[in-house]
């Protein structure tokens, strides 16, 4: 962790601070003309190397959500960690999909309770459209999806929004109502259903590009609505480094892209721009707070 990571931490609890000041401002109707940013890291909970990233967001302070892959062998660790941080809001990253070559996870639901959604050894198919060409049953998707809220639930987890691994949960408008139902059920947000708009990263950018792709997007923000920045964060360990995905369309030396993510996103350069005052960091809670359950609106299909 860089050196000057303390004096971020200071800043972003002063933000933090403003952020939940500026909460009971919205409730009482003063509206707030700086341009919402909204900061999410998926995958939280993948494998260690992920956790260990995205513990060092969570140290700096900042307003951030994080979207927890339940059926992950490292969800536990994940779950323990994000219970110690009061800056995150937690989301369930639902997961239907297990896409490394070496290392693979199944349905939290159990293989034989929802044996349409899985290959031969019990795994999640690799890709949305072997786990699709396999006919999975609508039924057995809800039960498998709503196994993942429950276990969060249980882990003691604050869960406040949904979000979808590798788009597979809302790969077909059936998939989608079945979300929106979860969602209302458990009365949980959705991510991009508060009219988010997308700040690309560079997430097929090159590793040595990440920073400049990152810093050039952001300085062509044009004002409206919540700009969403979705990070892929981890380490350059040798458990990432051996890991390989099973689909041609993942960018190669996934541990390098997903360590430049991390530098990005903490570097003193990007930091800089985040406390310009015409900005506001803000994350899930936030929007749900200002907004309301009852403004989310399905995004175009």
């Amino acid at each position: 962790m860089s050196s000057d990571m303390p004096v971020i931490r200071y800043i972003y609890s002063l933000l933090l601070s403003g952020m939940l000041a500026l909460n009971v401002h919205a409730q009482s109707g003063t509206s707030d003309t700086r341009m919402p940013i909204l900061i999410r890291c998926d995958d939280i909970g993948m494998c260690h190397s992920v956790n260990k990233a995205a513990q060092e967001v969570l140290e700096t302070g900042m307003p951030v959500s994080m979207s927890v892959m339940v059926p992950c062998p490292w969800f536990a660790e994940a779950a323990e960690m994000l219970k110690k941080y009061p800056n995150v809001t937690v989301g369930v990253h639902l997961t239907l999909n297990s896409e490394w070559k070496q290392y693979r996870w199944g349905p939290v639901a159990g293989a034989k309770a929802v044996s349409s959604l899985v290959d031969s050894l019990g795994n999640f198919f690799p890709s949305r459209s072997a786990l699709f060409g396999n006919a999975p049953k609508l039924s057995e998707i809800e039960t498998e999806l709503r196994s993942q809220i429950e276990k969060a639930i249980r882990a003691g987890l604050k869960v406040e929004y949904l979000d979808y691994h590798m788009g597979a949960a809302v790969q077909t408008l059936e998939t989608r109502m079945i979300v929106e139902k979860l969602a209302s059920e458990y009365h949980l947000a959705i991510s991009r259903y508060f009219d988010e708009q997308d700040m690309d990263i560079g997430y097929f950018a090159a590793p040595e590009h990440k920073l400049d792709t990152l810093t050039s997007h952001f300085r062509a923000l044009q004002p409206g609505g919540t700009k969403l920045l979705v990070v892929h964060v981890g380490l350059e360990t040798p458990e990432m480094n051996a890991m390989e995905d099973l689909n041609t369309f993942g960018p190669k030396e996934m541990s390098r892209h997903r360590n430049a993510e991390r530098g990005a996103l903490l570097s003193t350069q990007f930091q800089g721009y985040l406390h310009d005052p015409k900005y506001r960091l803000v994350n899930y809670h936030t929007l749900i707070m200002e907004k309301g359950l009852a403004s989310l609106k399905r995004p175009p299909l």
